[in-house]
């Protein structure tokens, strides 16, 4: 089937078929597919390259980083332009569809990378870029539908790049790509999802729409259980059906702007040394950021414990503590190697990212510190 949504993703087992018609209907003749060493090295790759005509050129680049930087697109773009390549699939989790989408963008565009991020007023620099065709193989960022990359400068700050000439040209949601991933891939994914789906509900922006993509998305995580019965059993179907689903519609949800918890994400993600996955800190953030923004939300937290199948008045962070111990993931940021005496220059990063914009309740310093700390 095809979603109705503004670059109408192709979703459903079996629709990884889609692509060479994708392909001829947008014209494209040297694509550069970004994806990563590890779907490389398993022969997931071979699934897109044996489907593509041999008529078109294809150039590979398979080194994208766990958290893409700006010295990744560097290579990717430099491998575009010595192959001469048209377009850019991006093949893989969030990384992978992100940085595809840094390279569209800087494949027409002059400057750095860091020069469109939000932080240096790049939404109004951003014009059409080279077409984008993504392809997730996990089921958490949602990146095939969004409008927005998030990049690790050369200066240490991780960046979002946002704009609706960013959002891919085409998308394939296939759950049958997702198909035996480990366990904590996908748990750390999932939670992303379903991280994007509640802090999108609690934005203050109002889109009735897309808070209805998101609670449907809340629904198909927790209340059918898909999330946990992926976890247990990664050859389930229906339950990878739904989680890619669910991240998908985190994504559309996201149209209404997201919160606290990945402002801090994004600053404890930015150190190259932990190299922490994105969406296992989403997770573990989570029930500190709704024990804090409780009392500023209105009757939110009771239509998002319905869409749990949980009583109005449940305790919700809670139940995400309880969700993350029951599908493997850390009890805190100490668990992930993050340190008090870090917490000052995280604090830095937090108060700069553009996703307070619409974070329900907006934190001092000093609640900021005190968001870490309850974190660790």
């Amino acid at each position: 089937m095809q979603l109705n949504y503004l670059n109408k993703p192709y979703f459903g087992n079996g629709s990884l078929d889609n692509l060479p018609k994708i392909i001829e209907y947008l014209n494209l003749k040297s694509p550069l597919i970004c994806t990563d060493p590890g779907l490389s090295a398993i022969g997931m790759t071979d699934k897109i390259i044996d489907l593509i005509s041999n008529e078109t050129s294809i150039s590979l680049y398979q080194e994208t980083p766990a958290n893409p930087n700006e010295q990744a697109v560097n290579d990717a773009l430099s491998l575009y332009r010595t192959n001469e390549c048209d377009s850019v699939i991006g093949f893989g989790g969030g990384s992978s569809m992100d940085l595809a989408k840094a390279v569209a963008l800087m494949a027409n565009h002059e400057g750095n990378v860091r020069d469109y991020s939000v932080n240096e007023g790049g939404i109004k620099k951003i014009r059409e870029t080279i077409p984008v065709i993504a392809i997730p193989t996990t089921s958490g960022t949602g990146s095939e539908v969004s409008s927005g990359s998030v990049i690790i400068m050369n200066d240490g700050r991780k960046l979002l790049l946002i704009s609706e000439f960013l959002r891919p040209k085409a998308a394939i949601c296939d759950p049958e790509l997702t198909i035996g991933l480990p366990p904590l891939i996908t748990a750390g994914a999932g939670m992303d999802a379903l991280t994007h789906c509640i802090e999108a509900i609690l934005s203050p922006r109002i889109d009735p729409p897309a808070e209805a993509v998101g609670l449907d998305g809340i629904e198909k995580v927790i209340r059918e259980q898909s999330l946990v019965r992926a976890v247990k059993d990664g050859q389930d179907k229906t339950a990878r059906w739904n989680m890619m689903m669910a991240s998908t519609e985190g994504a559309m949800a996201f149209s209404k702007g997201l919160g606290a918890v990945h402002s801090m994400s994004h600053a404890i993600g930015a150190d190259q040394e932990l190299r922490l996955h994105h969406g296992t800190l989403n997770a573990v953030i989570l029930p500190t950021i709704l024990r804090f923004n409780i009392d500023h939300v209105g009757d939110k937290y009771s239509k998002i414990a319905k869409a749990m199948g949980k009583k109005d008045s449940a305790d919700l962070s809670e139940i995400i503590e309880n969700l993350n111990i029951e599908i493997g993931l850390p009890g805190g940021l100490k668990e992930m190697g993050v340190t008090e005496n870090m917490i000052p220059e995280l604090i830095n990063h937090s108060v700069t990212d553009p996703s307070n914009a619409t974070t329900p309740r907006l934190p001092s310093r000093e609640e900021w510190e005190r968001l870490f700390l309850d974190s660790m």
